[in-house]
């Protein structure tokens, strides 16, 4: 039997503000960073590993309350544990005084899906599979047992979950043996349009993204009307009108201020405006959806519970849902709205960028496509080329696709290297960067 034994939270911080990747409307300055969970055992060759995502400062609260919330786990049996991962998730996530602190949002859910990420990595290195695998290859019934379905019933009751599951299963293999012959999972980057690179440095990694074989393409909007234009036009003149062009505005509008921008911008034929105003304003992105049709409305990166996804789908408030791996309370909350997805007809096409996050999102979105969907019509995962150098098992794109992960686990290990470089405060890079401030 194996057990573990404790838990180690890191805060690391990469200085992605120096160079401006990440800079949106909302954003400007951010460090990406993570908030990452090493789940440690009495086997040394066996960790679980998991992280959730900030942009720097803040990440601390992240860490600590991780570490608070990993603390029950510290004693148990790994089989016993990875025999029933929605119990798990169920006990954790019903410690009263850490769920008043939410509940289900902010902090205390980040730190949830970071230990939860954790889990379902030792869970899947255990099984000696990718997640994305184990999760393919439960049955119906269990995937809807590791669901997290509280508060859905009057959307997704757990017969229908299950019938969906069991109509998919007799032909998920065929659907694996279709990614390994298209090349895998297609997927759209961002990597070219943050707000803050200069029209040269726009130009030319637009034109490397087509050359590497990718038609979708993102970029932020928000910050000056004139200049959204003139960029987009840039774009246009890059990627031609045969690729799929999007708009984020990073929650930067009110309501009516997000139909005339949008408005506006229509004349370059953005398949979605992304996060167009308050996350949680549900009614504001139905008004949004129904004003600034045919461009479709998308959102989810910081949806902060499968209960708003349910109210988003509800109120027919978007039109491409944009769940995150590391703020949705990992697998046992994304199942939930992925299911909730399938029914009320929406494609799912998970927001990814940050650090780690299309490490994970790979897994989910394989998952989704051979175990609940079973379509690739109108789903495409983001994709950012940053920071995978400092993960043992990066994600790996080819002419705009996703491979399909091979190594055992949810691919959230990061280089300890990496870790001991980038731990704030006391990591070598910032020890050194803080020593330098303090000097000058």
């Amino acid at each position: 039997m194996t057990i573990i034994t404790g838990v180690r939270v890191h805060d690391v911080r990469f200085p992605t503000s120096l160079s401006l990747d990440g800079s949106d409307a909302m954003n400007k300055d951010g460090d990406y960073s993570a908030a990452y969970v090493v789940l440690e055992t009495d086997d040394p060759r066996l960790t679980g590993c998991g992280f959730t995502f900030t942009i720097g400062r803040g990440n601390d609260l992240c860490v600590e309350a991780a570490r608070q919330r990993a603390q029950p786990l510290i004693g148990r049996s790994v089989e016993s544990m990875t025999a029933s991962l929605g119990e798990v998730y169920r006990e954790l996530a019903s410690d009263s005084q850490l769920r008043w602190l939410g509940p289900e949002k902010g902090v205390v859910h980040l730190a949830m899906a970071a230990v939860m990420n954790a889990v379902w990595d030792l869970a899947a290195r255990r099984a000696g599979k990718p997640l994305w695998r184990l999760l393919a290859e439960m049955s119906p019934e269990e995937l809807v047992d590791a669901a997290d379905l509280r508060y859905l019933s009057d959307a997704l009751t757990r017969d229908e979950a299950i019938e969906m599951l069991v109509q998919m299963a007799p032909t998920r293999s065929e659907r694996i043996e279709t990614l390994d012959a298209r090349g895998g999972y297609p997927c759209y980057t961002t990597s070219a349009g943050w707000l803050g690179y200069d029209d040269q440095k726009l130009t030319r990694l637009l034109q490397q993204a087509m050359d590497d074989g990718y038609r979708h393409f993102k970029l932020k909007v928000g910050g000056d009307l004139h200049e959204d234009v003139r960029r987009l036009g840039i774009a246009r003149d890059v990627i031609g009108w045969e690729s799929e062009l999007m708009l984020d505005a990073n929650q930067v509008w009110d309501v009516p201020e997000a139909i005339d921008w949008v408005s506006e911008l229509s004349r370059f034929k953005p398949l979605w405006i992304e996060e167009p105003t308050n996350p949680d304003d549900v009614l504001g992105h139905a008004a949004i959806r129904a004003a600034v049709a045919p461009v479709g409305v998308a959102t989810g990166e910081h949806g902060m519970n499968r209960v708003l996804f349910k109210q988003m789908f509800q109120a027919k408030a978007l039109d491409y849902c944009q769940l995150d791996a590391a703020r949705l309370a990992s697998v046992n909350e994304v199942i939930a709205v992925y299911l909730m997805a399938k029914k009320f007809g929406v494609p799912v096409c998970p927001h990814a960028g940050g650090v780690g996050l299309c490490e994970l999102v790979q897994h989910l979105s394989i998952f989704d496509y051979v175990a609940v969907s079973g379509t690739l019509e109108n789903r495409v995962t983001e994709y950012v080329d940053h920071l995978h150098e400092h993960f043992v098992d990066p994600c790996i794109v080819v002419d705009g696709n996703y491979l399909l992960p091979t190594q055992p686990g949810y691919s959230a290990e990061i280089y300890e290297d990496s870790v001991s470089t980038y731990a704030f405060p006391n990591g070598t890079y910032w020890a050194a960067r803080l020593a330098m401030a303090d000097a000058g």
